[in-house]
């Protein structure tokens, strides 16, 4: 794949994953162009700032709510990354509707804005909460991924790939645990809610690269699971702030517990183990050296057009 022929667009590209993506991007790619798309004007301004100047860079203010300005920004683009969501459980509890208006209605959006602009990769990042999803954040990620995945067949003959990219937890992004439990051991104690939560963890280097490995493999209709490794948060506050005293601070009850599962009955939408997929022995699933292809059970019919006749290709996507 020749990136310098590329124009690239990042939904969302003003987060953490964003600015690391364009980052690498314009270090080591070069595409032909790159586009931030992304709904804040001051973080796009602190980008400016920060030194992300580039000739090729392109600022676009939109919202993926809004799909006429989708197809606006759209236009002319070869490869999306759909990166815009509402990413905090917490926030996607109490606020469901905005979390479903966002992650859901907007990848609707983003998926008819690219299949009418004729868009060829889009690659929509995903999270492993969206396996087996017990908070809303990860019920929406569940139904992006399908609707993402099912997207190949809306395409139709033309060429226009549609795939899923999901991992865990970013060690340092906003909303990561890990300033929480540097700024806790200034005062000699770290809170975890349970002693038994685990989490899966990736640098924001290893996900850009991740990412870029992904759009290069693609055919349409894959979830990329990347192997990483996993860990009980209270071993991670246990190496941040060694010598400090860690305060479990979930309500634990066993008859609670049964009524909620895995759900944890302090934090809303906490769950307490991470799981990157569903059973595999029911899934047809491809492990290789550094991630694993989660194929969806359903079929997605796509016609293909040749100069001589129109075949109908079945892929199990």
């Amino acid at each position: 794949m020749d990136w310098s022929e590329q124009v690239v667009l990042v939904t969302g590209a003003t987060g953490s994953f964003g600015r690391k993506f364009a980052e690498l991007m314009l270090r080591e790619y070069h595409p032909r162009k790159f586009i931030i798309f992304s709904r804040d004007e001051l973080k796009q301004h602190d980008m400016r700032a920060a030194g992300f100047d580039h000739p090729s860079l392109r600022y676009f203010i939109g919202d993926v709510r809004d799909p006429q300005r989708l197809e606006r920004a759209f236009s002319g683009v070869t490869v999306l990354v759909h990166a815009a969501a509402l990413k905090q459980v917490p926030a996607c509890e109490y606020n469901p509707f905005e979390a479903i208006q966002t992650n859901i209605m907007g990848g609707r959006n983003v998926i008819e804005a690219a299949i009418n602009q004729g868009v060829r990769r889009i690659l929509a990042l995903s999270t492993d909460k969206a396996v087996n999803p017990i908070n809303l954040y990860g019920a929406t990620k569940l139904c992006a991924e399908k609707m993402f995945v099912h997207a190949n067949a809306y395409a139709g003959a033309q060429d226009t790939r549609f795939s899923c990219a999901r991992y865990g937890n970013v060690v340092g992004s906003r909303g990561s645990v890990i300033p929480i439990f540097l700024e806790q051991r200034k005062r000699g104690k770290v809170t975890v809610t349970d002693p038994r939560m685990t989490r899966f963890w990736i640098t924001l280097e290893q996900g850009a690269r991740f990412v870029v490995d992904c759009i290069e493999r693609m055919h349409g209709g894959e979830i990329f699971v990347p192997k990483i490794p996993s860990m009980k948060l209270v071993e991670m506050a246990e190496a941040l702030a060694p010598g400090c005293e860690v305060e479990y601070v979930g309500r634990y009850a066993p008859l609670l517990e049964q009524h909620l599962g895995e759900q944890d009955p302090y934090r809303p939408g906490a769950a307490r183990k991470a799981a990157g997929q569903r059973d595999r022995r029911r899934r047809r699933d491809r492990s290789h050296e550094e991630v694993t292809l989660v194929w969806a059970r359903a079929h997605c019919t796509r016609i293909t057009a040749s100069p001589s006749n129109t075949t109908r290709s079945t892929n199990a996507v």
